[in-house]
Parts: C-alpha cells; structure tokens; sequence
C-alpha cells in the first residue's frame, strides 16, 4: 500500500461546515479549488479526489448544485448520473488492477452539500482489516502523490474512459 501522509482533519472539516461548496467553486475555476478533471459533460463531472487514500479516487457530481438525491433528481438524471459513475468504475477497475470498486454518497446539508459520488478502486491484495472504510477513512492518512502524480493518473484514466465502447 501507498505511503501515507497525516491529513488535518480539523481544517476540513472547518472549510466543508463554513467555506463554499467545494464542486461550484471548482467548476467556477477558483484555483483554491482546482481537481483533476477526468471526465465531464454538460451535467456532470468526474474528478481525482485531493485527498486520496487510494489511487484513483474519484468524485462524481452533477454540475448543477444539489443537495438532496432522493428529491432534487428526477430518476433519469439519476440514471445519467449513475452511468458515468458505471463507465468511472469500469475505467478505474482496468488502470488499477482493482479488486472491487468502491461507491459511496457522503455529505449532508451541513457540509459538502453538493451531492457527489465517491467512487475509489480498491487493490488487489488488500488486507481485509484495511479494507473497506479503512481504506477510504481520511483519518488514516492521505496518499503522498504530488500535482504531476495527479495530472499523470487523470489522464490515464481519461485515456481509459475514451477506450471504453
């Protein structure tokens, strides 16, 4: 498994309760925002998580800014979400050798309101004790993978969506 660093918990937590929504302000082009985009159309967007605990974690969320799944999306722009989600997955089980892809919805509307997708590859060879929430839990450290890292691994993943029928 990939070395890790300590990820300040305490800041994250304090900018996603009190700063603004982290995918407006990246689609907005602040550069205190900016991700590895590896996929995008004119609703969505897929990107490199900043904080990594696996390589290859990505996000995926709808460009429009909403907060509530069940009630804000109409069950085929859920469908459309759910299938770059599909086609991210796909990608990322390829480029990684992944044993299983992992999906999650985090956030509430008291911080990361925007609805997103975790969408993160999980290694073959893992341990299952640092499996599962232990392989996404930020609390155990980030991934030490600098900006050329980054940019080199979106673009092998956009390289692997563009593969794909």
């Amino acid at each position: 498994m990939d070395e890790r660093q300590p990820f300040d918990l305490e800041s994250h937590v304090r900018r996603s309760t009190h700063g603004p929504c982290f995918i407006c302000e990246m689609l907005r082009g602040n550069p205190e925002y900016i991700h590895h985009v590896v996929a995008e159309d004119a609703d969505h967007v897929a990107f490199l998580s900043k904080y990594p605990t696996l390589r290859g974690y990505c996000l995926v969320a709808p460009k429009r800014h909403i907060e509530d799944l069940a009630e804000d999306l109409s069950p085929m722009a859920y469908l459309e979400l759910q299938a770059l989600v599909h086609r991210l997955s796909r990608a990322l089980k390829r480029v990684f050798e992944a044993e299983r892809i992992y999906v999650l919805s985090l956030g509430s509307r008291q911080a990361n309101s925007h609805i997103h997708f975790h969408v993160a590859p999980l290694p073959a060879g893992i341990p299952l004790a640092k499996q599962q929430y232990h392989a996404l839990m930020a609390e155990e450290g980030i991934l030490r993978l600098d900006a050329t890292e980054m940019e080199q691994m979106a673009q092998t993943i956009r390289t692997a969506l563009a593969a794909q029928p």
